[in-house]
C-alpha cells in the first residue's frame, strides 16, 4: 500500500490560466454574443465561419485550442460533420465540444451526443445556460491540461508493475495519482482522462457525500473545492479514504477503485441523457465508459469502479 502525502502532491487546480476558446458560427451577432461570454469568464477566444474553416485552424494550431462552441448549421460544412472529423484525429479528439443548435428535439441532442459531444446548448441561447455549460467544459479543458503536464512528469519502468495498490483523500491526490496510474496502460492518454474521473468522483461523491443535485449548487457557486477541503476537517470524515488497485491479469490491465461511502445509482450515468447534455456537469463516468476504457463495470452498490483495458490492440471499424 501506498499512502499518499498532502505535502508531496503538486497542487493542480489552478484558476489563473486563460484558455483558447474556438467558436464556430456562421452568424456574426451570435459571435460577438458568445465573445462577450467567454471574456467575462476571462478566455480569449477565435472564430471560423464553417466547420471547415474550424478543421483548418484546429490542425494547425493544435493543442492550443482548449475547447470548442461548435453551430450545428453552416454552410460549406456543417458542425456534426465537424465534430465527427475532430473525433476521427486522435490529437484533436480530447478536445471538449460545446454543440449549439436550433433544433431543440432529444434526437438532435442524441445525435450530437453519439458524435462525441458531451456539452449542449440550444438556440437562442440563454446567457446563464452559456456559461454554465461553457463553465463545465473549461473545467474539462483546464482539467485535461493539468493532467496532461502530470503525465508528462512520469516515466517508464510502469510495465513492471505487477499489482500496486494505493490510499487517498484529496482531490490533490486524486489527480497526481491518475497520471501515475494512467501509464501502467498502453495507452496513457487514452486512458488518463477516465481514471481522472473514477478518482475525483470517489472522492467527491464517495468520500465526502457530495451528490449530484448539491455537486450543481456548489459548482454554481465556485465553492466546490473550498466545501471539499472543509469536509476534510470534519470528524465524521476523518477515518474516510479511497483505495485504488492497479493489477494486470486476464491478458490486460485493471484499475480498482473503492470508496467508503454509500454508493450511487450508477447505470444511469454510464451513457449522457440529452436531459443532462445542458447540466454543468455529470459527464464524466460516460465519457470515461467511451473512450477511456475497453469495459468499465461497478458493483451493485456503486461504490467500486473497475476500468479494464485489454493488451490485445482493439480493432477499429
Amino acid at each position: 500500500m501506498v499512502q499518499l502525502a498532502d505535502n508531496i502532491i503538486p497542487f493542480l487546480r489552478r484558476d489563473d490560466n486563460p484558455l483558447t476558446i474556438l467558436v464556430v458560427e456562421d452568424d456574426r451577432i451570435e459571435r460577438m454574443f458568445m465573445e462577450e461570454q467567454i471574456k467575462d469568464l476571462g478566455h480569449g477566444m477565435i472564430s471560423a465561419e464553417n466547420g471547415q474553416q474550424a478543421l483548418e485552424k484546429m490542425f494547425s494550431m493544435g493543442d492550443s485550442i482548449d475547447v470548442v462552441l461548435m453551430d450545428r448549421m453552416m454552410p460549406v460544412m456543417d458542425g456534426l460533420t465537424a465534430v465527427r472529423r475532430i473525433k476521427d484525429e486522435p490529437s484533436l479528439r480530447r478536445i471538449p465540444i460545446v454543440m449549439i443548435t436550433g433544433a431543440s428535439s432529444a434526437k438532435e441532442t442524441q445525435e450530437g451526443i453519439d458524435a462525441g459531444v458531451f456539452y449542449y446548448l440550444t438556440k437562442p441561447v440563454n446567457e446563464e445556460v452559456l456559461k454554465s455549460v461553457l463553465s463545465a467544459a473549461t473545467r474539462e479543458a483546464k482539467q485535461n491540461r493539468e493532467l496532461n503536464a502530470e503525465l508528462a512528469r512520469h516515466q517508464s519502468s510502469f510495465n513492471l508493475i505487477e499489482t500496486c495498490k494505493f490510499h487517498f483523500r484529496t482531490l490533490e491526490q486524486a489527480e497526481s495519482l491518475a497520471a501515475f496510474m494512467a501509464h501502467c496502460f498502453p495507452d496513457p492518454q487514452r486512458t488518463l482522462p477516465g481514471i481522472a474521473e473514477l478518482l475525483l468522483n470517489a472522492v467527491e461523491h464517495g468520500t465526502y457525500d457530495i451528490g449530484y443535485g448539491r455537486k450543481s449548487e456548489l459548482i454554481e457557486a465556485g465553492t466546490l473545492q473550498a466545501e471539499i477541503r472543509r469536509r476534510q476537517e470534519l470528524p465524521e470524515y476523518g477515518d474516510r479514504y479511497v483505495e485504488a488497485i492497479i493489477t494486470h491479469k486476464d491478458n490486460g490491465i485493471y484499475a480498482i477503485i473503492t470508496d467508503r461511502g454509500n454508493g450511487f445509482n450508477w447505470k444511469q450515468y454510464m451513457t449522457i441523457e440529452p436531459a443532462r447534455a445542458k447540466d454543468n456537469h455529470g459527464r464524466g463516468i460516460a465519457q470515461a465508459n467511451a473512450l477511456s476504457f475497453d469495459k468499465l463495470t461497478y458493483n451493485e452498490k456503486g461504490n467500486q469502479a473497475i476500468g479494464f483495458v485489454s493488451k490485445t490492440p482493439q480493432l477499429q471499424w
